[in-house]
């Protein structure tokens, strides 16, 4: 089922939602200084209680990017970020795009060995990266160049406690700033490169078209890859987002960042949409309910788009604490299934709908949504943003579409679609069709009305906390651990929305089962999210003919143990 020009789940828009969009023809850096200069010393950030005006943002942005053209980042350089949410990476981020470099976006939880994989690939030679996380960096071994690593101190950002403009308990504060910094020795501080003078403005600026982030993604075949996001892409997004938020005004919509920036969700929401409706982002290293509902007090958000557990926990937190969210007016849930219970509770403490959309990286990432209007459907990933394409194909045959109602794969089109992964051609044809089309790899149905529902995923990816996690990423760090002769990994799918990690093994002959000792060996090689929640024994595991292991009848033989 494909969409017409006649674009018939329009009707269901909130009124004012356009079917298209204008699209960009300029630059995020462009965007960025617009919403600069209108925005003058309206905030921008607020970090724990501490704000930055808009003017003073764009200053930071432009002796930034100054500091790193003098450390030798051109045009077409890619820069590492691996930051958590802190006034040190919007500034990081516009700072790398204002040289028409590209900004590649890592998790600053993950280890060397993870890190190293993805640098390996993109060849960024300057990082600019959290404390805690520069060690990881400098573990990397000697084929892996590193000009420069430019360590950031989150405590710069704070209020100092006299000045905490925020009334916080003391020892939020204290075991915040304690766990928020770490010396990070032999490193250029941020500091520094703030001390920079400022670019000059007669400095070239990236066109609309050029290559503005490089997302690291399981995708839709589970080998972690670059997706490549344009200016055109990401702008066209945020645009997008606008529209669908029709009643946001400018410099009047208060936005929580908890989804963290580095994650295509967070990085839309926040960096391009937030900052091109001049918005006042509200900035949180962590998703901490009670530093979330004493901001509440101070900065009331408007604008709380989370995963379906951080709406569960804030609001039951809120109902203990007779905290008011009624403020919050723009709720979309994503990343995993939103259950109505949830729904249920959000609604009864917010002052609007909570909605469910769907995206993926590889389309910047939002391409579907509910509307803000009773129109919604619950249950639904909802119906194309304006200017986006679906139609919904034969699962074994792409050219053939399905009849409407019918479970098919999902594909999409239009402005926020990415451009392919980064030297990875192969997997780019893969994943986008020679007219444009990106196959999502999950399978749907659509009314007529042309909402969606999931019902299934081609796909074998975990959601895990709004992350993927890629199963033979995991099995292969199972399959390194001394007593595992072999390994499966799948997802339990939990009552509240998304999945839990479980592995089955097979072990060496005369091993027994150690569940804590694995999954602590695990830990020292992939982020905590991918860490096996549970892990179980299976005699042999069942393989294919070919002798390839079958996930689905692994996971019906080890669910009665789980």
């Amino acid at each position: 089922m494909e969409n017409t020009s006649a674009h018939l789940w329009t009707k269901n828009y909130q009124p004012g939602v356009p079917a298209e969009i204008e699209l960009p023809t300029e630059s995020l850096s462009v965007m960025f200084e617009r919403s600069v200069a209108a925005a003058g010393d309206s905030p921008a950030t607020e970090f724990f209680g501490r704000r930055t005006s808009y003017r003073e943002l764009g200053e930071q942005v432009t002796r930034a990017a100054e500091g790193l053209r003098k450390l030798g980042v051109v045009a077409g350089d890619r820069v590492a970020l691996i930051l958590p949410n802190c006034p040190q990476h919007v500034i990081a981020f516009y700072a790398v795009l204002r040289l028409g470099a590209v900004v590649v976006e890592h998790n600053p939880l993950y280890t060397s060995r993870e890190l190293r994989h993805q640098f390996e690939d993109h060849q960024a030679r300057v990082v600019i990266a959290w404390d805690k996380a520069a060690d990881s960096v400098r573990q990397f071994p000697q084929d892996v160049r590193i000009d420069a690593l430019i360590s950031v101190n989150l405590l710069e950002a704070f209020p100092t406690i006299k000045r905490l403009a925020l009334k916080l308990p003391l020892k939020k504060i204290r075991a915040s700033r304690d766990a928020l910094t770490a010396p990070a020795p032999g490193t250029m501080t941020f500091k520094e490169l703030l001390g920079a003078d400022r670019l000059a403005d007669s400095h070239p600026r990236p066109s609309v078209e050029d290559l503005a982030v490089i997302q690291y993604t399981s995708g839709t075949t589970g080998t972690p890859k670059g997706a490549m996001l344009t200016h055109f892409n990401l702008y066209s997004n945020a645009l997008q987002g606008e529209a669908w938020m029709a009643g946001a005004q400018e410099r009047q919509e208060i936005l929580y960042a908890i989804l963290p920036m580095f994650h295509a969700f967070g990085m839309t929401l926040y960096l391009t949409f937030g900052v091109k409706k001049q918005g006042l982002l509200v900035l949180f290293p962590k998703f901490d309910p009670d530093l979330i509902l004493a901001a509440m007090k101070k900065s009331p958000a408007t604008v709380y788009c989370a995963v379906p557990p951080i709406y569960e926990r804030t609001a039951l937190a809120a109902k203990e604490k007779g905290v008011s969210l009624r403020s919050a007016k723009y709720c979309i849930s994503g990343a995993m299934n939103l259950p109505d219970s949830v729904v249920e509770l959000w609604e009864s403490v917010s002052g609007g709908l909570l909605v469910e959309g769907y995206g993926m990286t590889e389309s910047s990432p939002v391409a579907l949504g509910n509307p803000f209007h009773p129109t919604r459907r619950t249950g639904t990933i909802g119906v194309p943003f304006p200017s986006t394409q679906m139609k919904v194909v034969d699962l074994d045959d792409p050219e053939v579409e399905v009849e409407q109602g019918q479970p098919g794969e999902l594909l999409l089109k239009g402005p926020q679609v990415f451009a392919g992964y980064w030297n990875n051609p192969e997997e780019t044809a893969r994943s986008l069709t020679p007219d444009g089309w990106l196959r999502t790899g999950d399978v749907v149905t659509v009314d007529e009305d042309g909402f969606t529902t999931i019902v299934d995923r081609a796909k074998e990816l975990i959601i895990t906390g709004g992350f993927n996690v890629s199963p033979s990423e995991v099995e292969s760090v199972l399959r390194s651990h001394p007593d595992v002769k072999d390994a499966a990994v799948f997802g339990k799918t939990l009552e509240r929305g998304g999945e839990m990690v479980v592995a089955a093994v097979e072990l060496e002959p005369g091993a027994a089962l150690d569940e804590a000792g694995i999954r602590e060996y695990c830990r020292t090689q992939l982020a905590g999210y991918k860490v096996p929640k549970r892990v179980v024994a299976i005699d042999d595991l069942p393989r294919s003919m070919l002798g390839k292991i079958l996930r689905k009848q692994v996971r019906e033989q080890a669910s009665p143990n789980l």
